[in-house]
């Protein structure tokens, strides 16, 4: 197998190299390892790197830039070394990521989610009561269209919890753990904790969505006051607001403050077609909005609705 280098930095150098021989000693395999001086990634040469090739690697610096996680040992079976790989990246604070690393993520990422299976907005049908609104069912993370909504905490850094099931993990390991370090620079830049009701926007990185809003849903403790309802209607419109000022006409949204937030499902689905239907009168930018549904429940609470 030939891997071939371009490097302008030493350092990074040495450490790709010296991951790419242990990668080789576990698999007992030799890598031909050829270097140009023209900047820093793995090339397209003679042989391209394939997805357990990337895999492996992206596992490979994870383990070794912790020192915690140095003697973890790689699983040699495929699903072991996906949740391995997520499991890191769902645990990495934000901080710099080089740039060959990112590029073999991106692929890598690209990649996985074609073989998850991608859903695009042209291909869904819309409800029969109004055709800009559309019912579908299944993860967000793999439809294609302008914008999704991310439901976060209020740090806004995404799920550190390995594998944990929330819409916030699957978004930020999907995306690419650059989406964690904007997310960083955005709100050490902006001082504070994210108000319930607000939206932050970012690129959708190597998910099929073009864009990603962040928005923070209020958290039910006992009954939910008018306030409550006023802040989830909030995060509809600030979302849709910032998606429409950015230049995207498709939005998807997520049941948002309906899982560990606690707010009930039947009436979080009564503000969020409200709110949209309001804003969208008012507002024509926004062609299409998705509400994206996981569980059977609301998919029944929003045909009932909306047909």
């Amino acid at each position: 197998m030939n891997i071939i280098i371009c490097d302008d930095s030493p350092k990074d150098r040495e450490t790709l190299i010296e991951l790419l021989q242990n990668y080789a000693q576990e698999r007992n395999e030799c890598f031909e390892i050829t270097e140009y001086n023209s900047g820093f990634n793995l090339c397209e040469g003679e042989c391209i790197m394939t997805q357990e090739e990337r895999r492996c690697y992206l596992i490979q610096y994870l383990l070794k830039e912790e020192i915690r996680f140095r003697k973890q040992k790689i699983p040699k079976d495929k699903q072991g070394q996906e949740n391995l790989l997520r499991s890191l990246m769902n645990t990495r604070l934000p901080k710099p990521i080089p740039a060959d690393f990112l590029k073999i993520q991106d692929e890598y990422l690209i990649e996985r989610n074609r073989e998850r299976g991608i859903t695009d907005i042209a291909d869904l049908t819309p409800v029969a009561s109004d055709p800009r609104l559309y019912i579908w069912q299944g993860d967000i993370t793999t439809l294609k269209c302008d914008a999704i909504v991310n439901a976060c905490n209020s740090q806004m850094l995404g799920c550190f919890s390995p594998m944990h099931a929330c819409i916030d993990n699957f978004i930020h390991t999907y995306a690419g753990m650059e989406l964690r370090l904007k997310m960083y620079e955005i709100m050490k830049k902006q001082g504070h904790e994210e108000e319930t009701g607000k939206a932050k926007i970012t690129s959708g990185y190597n998910l099929p969505a073009k864009y990603i809003l962040h928005t923070v849903g209020p958290i039910i403790q006992w009954e939910v006051t008018g306030k409550e309802e006023e802040l989830l209607a909030s995060c509809y419109r600030e979302c849709l607001k910032l998606a429409a000022d950015t230049g995207a006409e498709s939005v998807a949204f997520c049941c948002l403050s309906t899982g560990v937030f606690r707010f009930p499902q039947q009436r979080a689905a009564e503000i969020a077609i409200e709110t949209v239907k309001n804003y969208i009168n008012e507002d024509s930018r926004i062609k299409k909005v998705i509400f994206n549904v996981f569980k059977d429940d609301d998919l029944r609470i929003y045909h009932a609705l909306i047909g």
